[in-house]
């Protein structure tokens, strides 16, 4: 059986569930340890082990062909994998480690937060949230995804993103109508519902966190 090393609330391990979901892929989720910071690891039918976003996401595209989540036509290519970069680097250090990371237990992210949350680090990564959910629900309207007409990683990616922050309900939705109704979207695809039931002892998830509208 194939399998994941993951940590639950962290961005880069949610992505791998969901790009494993959109492959059909069946796969065992490992919790890793707090010390294992080099998260996703997935270990392959055949015994390969892929450490690593990056070397994940071109072993699912390169091995498993089929579903595609990088689109082939050129343009819709390269800003899907532009949107990927930037989610998984910009907005994961300027929103979700100053928002999700302040509040998660470092077991469930990979990261050490403080014995008690910074409201000052947590108001400025909601400054730079809200701009960016504007831009989300702008291009969704605009093209149907953040990519292209159909979801891709791009989207997924800021879906992984999105989800932890609504863990803990820090998304104003109402201000937002079109960004909810992209992610109400995107959270509806089969391999979304793993990540709809995740829990964290001790931290119950938003009200609207599963549900499929709001």
């Amino acid at each position: 059986m194939r399998q994941l090393r993951h940590l639950l609330l962290s961005p880069p391990s949610r992505l791998a569930r969901l790009l494993l979901g959109e492959k059909r892929l069946s796969c065992d989720l490992i919790a890793a340890e707090e010390a294992e910071l080099h998260l996703p690891v997935f270990t392959d039918l055949d015994g390969v082990q892929v450490t690593g976003l990056w070397a994940l996401v071109d072993h699912l595209e390169g091995v498993y062909s089929e579903n595609p989540t990088v689109p082939e036509e050129p343009m819709a290519r390269a800003e899907a994998l532009r949107i990927l970069d930037w989610t998984m680097s910009v907005f994961q250090e300027d929103v979700t480690r100053k928002v999700v990371y302040e509040k998660a237990s470092r077991r469930f992210t990979g990261a050490a937060p403080r014995r008690t949350p910074d409201m000052n680090v947590i108001r400025q990564g909601r400054e730079t949230l809200s701009q960016t959910l504007g831009m989300i629900g702008e291009t969704s309207e605009r093209i149907g995804y953040l990519a292209a007409k159909q979801c891709t990683i791009a989207d997924l990616a800021m879906a992984a993103h999105i989800s932890a922050l609504d863990y803990f309900g820090e998304i104003p939705w109402l201000d937002f109508p079109a960004t909810a109704e992209w992610y109400v979207r995107v959270k509806s695809r089969p391999s979304f519902r793993p990540l709809l039931s995740d829990r964290v002892p001790g931290q119950p998830p938003a009200q609207n966190y599963a549900e499929l509208d709001f």
